[in-house]
């Protein structure tokens, strides 16, 4: 299977695709039973990316977070062999307002449980609001940015900064006054998941305008699969630290597929070991 031209194909038609929907005076919005937000933009994002999918593995599992058990995704014959894990516009309250940025569409590969190779394009991140497409084709292979591979994070470098997004109207949590009171700058509030996640794992300060600088760690309590697959991919790559909440590795995927709404019960990556002993210890709060 060629991954590095699905990936290619995908950026090359999902970019116009999704500026055409930005473009509109006005989409098709609703509110699902979770709260958050469904476009006709999603739809039709996700049927493409499934469409070049499955030209390229005609019998993986396909699990899209919009409808995810219809008929023309899961045409696989294990979900435990290989899986393509679809959220196709991850931030969609960003995506339906002029001043939002931080969106993108996201497709990860899972073979036997382990996220094998990620895309995730954010079309409007970039100078100008020009895309951004962070890419893994696979197993051993570096993480590319804009087609230029890179390194992910260093453990030895300090940061101040941690994504620990929590759902609206939740209260804050004993390690974020720990972490603010050490000094880290917190994100609370959710745009997208995947970015964040990404922004744990890579440097994207300078393809990004304004610059969206590196997190030295990201917690989710709750996370779904859709948000959690391809940001697990890179962070397995980039050599990260990766568990839940309470330090236990998560080497792969380890809760069932085929579940209506697979969810992790938390998910934590670092490159920042001292911030990652704060989230671990205060796990019960």
């Amino acid at each position: 299977m060629d991954i590095p031209s699905l990936w290619q194909e995908l950026e090359g038609v999902l970019t116009p695709m999704l500026s055409e929907f930005r473009s509109r005076r006005s989409l098709r919005v609703e509110q699902k039973a979770d709260a958050s937000l469904l476009s006709e933009a999603d739809e039709a994002v996700q049927a493409q990316i499934i469409r070049s999918v499955r030209a390229a593995d005609p019998d993986g599992v396909i699990l899209g977070e919009e409808a995810a058990h219809g008929a023309d995704l899961l045409r696989g014959r294990s979900l435990s062999d290989r899986a393509w894990i679809i959220d196709p516009i991850d931030g969609t309250a960003q995506f339906v307002t002029s001043e939002g940025r931080e969106f993108c569409s996201v497709v990860c590969l899972v073979e036997d449980r382990r996220p094998v190779a990620a895309f995730v394009l954010a079309p409007e991140i970039g100078p100008g609001r020009t895309p951004v497409c962070v890419r893994l084709n696979g197993p051993g292979e570096a993480i590319e940015i804009n087609g230029k591979q890179v390194a992910g994070l260093s453990t030895t470098d300090e940061r101040r900064m941690a994504s620990v997004t929590r759902s609206s109207g939740t209260a804050a949590r004993s390690y974020e006054q720990e972490l603010t009171a050490r000094g880290y700058q917190l994100k609370t509030r959710t745009t997208s998941q995947t970015l964040d996640m990404v922004r744990a794992c890579v440097d994207l300060s300078s393809f990004t305008e304004p610059a969206l600088e590196p997190f030295g760690l990201f917690f989710r309590r709750r996370q779904k699969i859709w948000d959690g697959a391809a940001g697990l991919c890179f962070a397995y790559a980039a050599g990260l630290y990766v568990a839940d909440g309470a330090g236990r590795a998560r080497t792969e995927i380890d809760i069932a597929l085929d579940l209506e709404d697979p969810v992790f019960d938390s998910t934590l990556i670092a490159s920042d070991e001292v911030a990652a002993q704060v989230v671990v210890a205060a796990s019960g709060s």
